[in-house]
């Protein structure tokens, strides 16, 4: 300190306020359906507390059901600091899925997991469980589907938060996994959701948040399946192929 000399701890001092106040200043855009409408500019100092306490007002539903995709984009140098984790609202969330044809429609569920859990439990139906389920088509085996889904998890840098498990029974480790928190599902698969949670509380176990993701549509308003892509109705991304009569 003394080597410094004056004019040394003033110019290192001047450095910290400039810090500090360039931190303070740093502003959140947040979107127009969160109830921060009137707070378009908020300061960083207060956003982790603020943003979380929000989005839990906001997602906790009736019957542990949530709507909406919490998100929200920070304006901040990348080396100053990472909020991602502190950001989302689960440590561990899960989905499922027989992840046939890898479609726009499977990759928009797993955007919404990534978004909302630190990590995302994926259960791949297993061949036996497929044969079961009646499908209308074909489905590959395991391990293509499989193959293919990690492929897609590594183009989008999710593989290290990414736990893939085949389905064995309908609702496999989701019904025994103590620290898992919420499941992902569509308007369609709700109800199988509700069964799950019965089950959980039978085997003592917390009942999960039920995070409902609107079905992803194609450009001729229906939605996205693996089905209507087998058909030749539609492609990977939705789009239509032909017009039937």
């Amino acid at each position: 300190m003394t080597s410094l000399g004056r004019s040394g701890i003033r110019t290192h001092c001047s450095h910290f306020t400039y810090l500090v106040g360039s931190i303070a200043n740093l502003r959140l855009r947040v979107p127009i359906n969160t109830n921060l409408r009137s707070a378009a500019h908020l300061p960083l100092a207060i956003v982790p507390k603020t943003w979380c306490d929000d989005s839990r007002t906001r997602l906790q539903k009736t019957e542990g059901i949530a709507l909406g995709s919490p998100s929200f984009i920070l304006k901040i140098p990348p080396k100053l600091c990472d909020l991602s984790r502190s950001a989302r609202k689960y440590k561990l969330v899960a989905l499922g899925g027989t992840f046939d044809v890898l479609h726009a429609g499977h990759r928009h569920l797993l955007y919404e997991a990534f978004n909302l859990g630190d990590t995302v439990l994926i259960g791949v139906t297993s061949d036996r469980l497929a044969s079961t389920l009646h499908k209308k088509h074909q489905v590959r085996p395991f391990s293509s589907r499989v193959r293919d889904l990690d492929q897609f998890l590594k183009t989008r840098r999710w593989s290290s938060r990414a736990r893939v498990t085949a389905l064995r029974e309908p609702y496999g480790p989701a019904a025994r996994r103590k620290k898992l928190q919420a499941l992902i599902v569509s308007k369609a698969t709700v109800a199988s959701g509700r069964r799950l949670n019965r089950l959980r509380r039978r085997n003592g176990l917390q009942p999960l948040d039920l995070f409902v993701v609107n079905l992803l549509k194609a450009t001729d308003g229906k939605p996205i399946s693996t089905t209507r892509i087998r058909n030749g109705e539609i492609d990977l991304q939705g789009r239509a192929l032909r017009t039937r009569p």
